[in-house]
């Protein structure tokens, strides 16, 4: 019967004291002569529990999240739980960046607190919906939807301050990259142009809720410069729902790209070189990165084999302010909560009851003045919408 091993290490010590030699006794018990010397010299130190392992944990833990902010972190995932939200590690670091902890715990350190205390929920088999649908975009060809997005400001040498509106097709995943100094309108009508002479002109056009590209909270029926320049030139604008950036996740994931291999890679000290390296950088994204989603393929690649693109009638981009459109439609994405409310820019429409806690589609339609509202591909409700 083979020895415990707090026994073999006491047998040990007996059997050298009797005068058998160490490599003897290791060989016997099955250990090495390195584990003997060990227990050796804890032996002769002369402890009463010599035999007994002893704890590796260090003595002190200089970098450990203190105690306050650790029942910060399960007070915080608590409250997040209970209120339907996210209470992952990202969403609890932002709250206690709201609450103005310093120094603010990373987001692997949250992890470990949570795991620590057994607060990891760990979802068992793959995701399953919520049951909530979601009226998103199918893009089945080059230029069927365009998802856009400005990132800024950032700086170059100087400082000079610009922002990049970044463009990607759905379908290709080619993308356009314009820079501005400026994000007004007739800044963003010329990116936008820009960006369509090189990509074309997109049937849907899909982005968040920015006023430059919505309109002004003043005049919430007035139509914003982009929302006229689409429809002017046969192009429905797709709004997001605000706070869901998710909702525009490939140019979310394209401006992440941007960042990491362009932004932070490049020196950049002028504007004309910002627009040079910009468009190298666009063309090199175009040729050579390859998507999982096309098969392995590169966006050029993949537009090779699409029907021929629509592209804007002139060089020249229109002026701001453009005139208002007598048709065409846009839409606006937008999640109803308890008080059945639709809120455009301010602007309030109480809806029926099976819209509450439901993404609905609401259509300007601007021909016949009118917003229609769709729930799952239903119409709920109609309301005159006279544009100004």
């Amino acid at each position: 019967m083979s020895l415990s091993r707090v026994e073999a290490r006491r047998r040990a010590m007996q059997r050298y004291e009797s005068g058998e030699k160490p490599e003897s006794i290791a060989a016997s018990l099955g250990y090495t002569e390195r584990w003997f010397y060990k227990w050796l010299t804890r032996y002769r130190e002369g402890a009463e529990d010599w035999y007994c392992d002893r704890s590796r944990r260090p003595r002190s833990s200089p970098g450990r999240i203190c105690e306050a902010v650790e029942e910060q972190v399960k007070s915080i995932r608590e409250s997040l739980c209970e209120r339907g939200l996210f209470f992952g590690a990202q969403a609890i670091r932002w709250e206690l960046e709201d609450l103005g902890i310093d120094p603010l715990p990373s987001i692997r350190t949250i992890g470990r607190i949570l795991a620590r205390h057994d607060l990891v929920c760990r979802r068992s088999g793959p995701y399953q919906p919520k049951g909530k649908r979601y009226p998103s975009l199918t893009a089945t060809k080059a230029g069927d939807v365009h998802q856009s997005d400005y990132v800024g400001p950032s700086y170059l040498k100087g400082p000079i301050r610009f922002y990049s509106l970044h463009s990607v097709d759905l379908a290709t995943r080619r993308c356009a990259v314009e820079p501005a100094l400026q994000r007004n309108a007739q800044c963003a009508i010329d990116a936008f142009w820009a960006s369509w002479m090189r990509l074309g002109m997109p049937r849907h056009q899909q982005v968040d809720n920015e006023s430059v590209f919505l309109g002004a909270w003043r005049y919430p029926r007035g139509m914003g410069s982009l929302i006229r320049l689409c429809l002017l030139h046969g192009t429905q604008v797709w709004f997001i729902p605000p706070s869901e950036p998710w909702r525009n996740g490939i140019v979310e994931k394209f401006n992440d790209h941007w960042r990491y291999k362009f932004l932070r890679r490049v020196s950049i000290g002028s504007e004309e070189q910002l627009r040079r390296d910009s468009l190298r950088f666009e063309q090199r994204h175009n040729g050579s990165y390859r998507y999982s989603a096309l098969g392995g393929k590169t966006p050029l690649t993949t537009l090779a084999a699409s029907p021929a693109l629509r592209f804007p009638p002139s060089e020249q981009p229109p002026k701001h302010p453009l005139p208002k459109p007598e048709t065409g439609r846009y839409h606006l994405i937008r999640f109803i909560r308890s008080d059945g409310l639709l809120d455009i820019l301010g602007e309030t429409f109480l809806l029926p009851p099976e819209a509450q806690y439901e993404y609905v589609r609401a259509t300007v339609n601007v021909g016949r003045q009118l917003l229609t509202v769709h729930l799952n591909g239903t119409t709920i409700d109609e309301f005159p919408y006279r544009l100004r």
